[in-house]
């Protein structure tokens, strides 16, 4: 066998290729981001950080360059100018909000509640809740969710009603948050809703993953 024949030379260049592309899936922390189920095996939802607890950057996951970055808007960087992120915010994976259906286009927004994850990280979750919200026009549900690991959590509750009960003062603040830290958005307050409600317009926005 030729090991310089050129058939030889691209069946190495192939394996090359082949070996690299799967480097990359496992090292591009973006990546999985895109397989990632609504639910994962034990039923939990599967939730993607992007911005950590505390956090005033509005982080997002680019959808052209696939990268997590700093939102910009009018040539800046967004800074939230209130009080930061009151708890971890990303989004629900393979799930989507159709503009037809009055919804924004984007995947079903999460706010997780316990102490700060890092941006890109994906963590299992249970919701207890779903804050309804019209944001200049358009509806913009988040789901309230808590780890479903019970060493990550911070708030002792796995139904709408023991949130509300141990809770109150969180809903308000969380209410007062989404109102406020955006003053050029015109938001309303729909309602709360439960975590049977809440799981049901998860499963409504999941979307199958492609092969």
């Amino acid at each position: 066998m030729n090991l310089y024949s050129p058939q030889t030379m691209v069946f190495v260049r192939n394996i090359v290729l082949f070996l690299f592309l799967i480097l990359f899936q496992n090292c591009n922390p973006t990546y999985k981001v895109f397989k990632i189920e609504t639910f994962s095996e034990e039923k939990n939802v599967n939730c993607i950080i992007e911005i950590p607890a505390g956090t005033s950057k509005k982080i997002e996951l680019d959808k052209t360059s696939k990268k997590f970055a700093v939102d910009v808007r009018n040539g800046k960087e967004r800074i939230i100018e209130y009080l930061p992120y009151p708890g971890n915010y990303g989004f629900i994976a393979s799930t989507y909000s159709n503009r037809d259906e009055g919804g924004d286009g984007d995947p079903l927004d999460v706010l997780v509640l316990c102490e700060s994850l890092k941006t890109g990280t994906i963590l299992e979750t249970k919701p207890i809740a779903m804050l309804r919200l019209l944001d200049n026009g358009e509806e913009d549900f988040k789901v309230i969710c808590i780890p479903s690991d019970r060493k990550l959590q911070t708030v002792s509750a796995e139904t709408f009603t023991e949130f509300s009960e141990k809770y109150p003062s969180a809903i308000e603040i969380i209410e007062m948050w989404f109102i406020n830290y955006n003053p050029s958005d015109r938001v309303k307050i729909i309602g709360w809703s439960d975590e049977k409600e809440a799981l049901l317009e998860i499963q409504k926005l999941s979307i199958p993953l492609k092969n």
